[in-house]
């Protein structure tokens, strides 16, 4: 049995809620890491990168820990839709999600401190929003407030009146971490969640 500590490189209240339900023990650290996607990179590839980015960015403080990093990227057609950060972005984010399909692509990567060995994996959910209008959008901003949530939408809270149908590899992994794949490389590590 693996007696690393364990660190989620997040500040996420979501997150760290989630991790919680695994009922293991851990510390959480802020990563500071740049989340702009990189010319010509896939949303795949954004959020895998900056999973890997997040857990390195923590490992210098935590040298003998398995630390946890995790992104999340959402895509309308060909464009990413991060963090909206304002009020102004996230709703022109909402609007042009109305009555659209988005994929959200969560990864998470599990980084060994001692040893560098990384695992990265991502999971993909499928979501398709309502029709709403633009009384709903200001309604919901001004009870949700969205803003370090990718496409703006919290699935978990009130932004599940937007959203029509979802689908996908966890439903976990909507809310900000892929705890299916999360399970899987802690078990690799030696850490057993049950």
């Amino acid at each position: 049995m693996n007696s690393q500590p364990l660190v989620l490189a997040s500040t996420s209240v979501f997150r760290r809620d989630l991790l919680e339900r695994l009922q293991i023990p851990f510390q959480t650290a802020a990563p500071d890491v740049d989340e702009t996607p990189l010319p010509g990179e896939s949303a795949p590839q954004t959020s895998r990168r900056l999973s890997r980015e997040k857990a390195g960015a923590v490992a210098a403080n935590y040298p003998d820990a398995l630390i946890i990093g995790s992104d999340q990227v959402a895509l309308l057609g060909e464009q990413q839709l991060g963090k909206p950060l304002t009020r102004e972005n996230a709703a022109r984010q909402l609007r042009a999600l109305r009555g659209k399909s988005v994929i959200f692509y969560t990864a998470v990567t599990l980084l060994d401190a001692r040893t560098g060995e990384m695992q990265t994996g991502a999971a993909e959910n499928r979501v398709v929003f309502r029709e709403y209008s633009d009384s709903e959008i200001e309604s919901y901003l001004r009870k949700e407030q969205p803003y370090g949530c990718a496409g703006s939408a919290k699935a978990e809270g009130l932004g599940i009146a937007l959203i029509s149908r979802m689908e996908g590899d966890d439903p976990n992994a909507l809310i900000g971490l892929p705890l299916i794949l999360l399970v899987d490389m802690l078990k690799k590590r030696g850490v057993p969640v049950l």
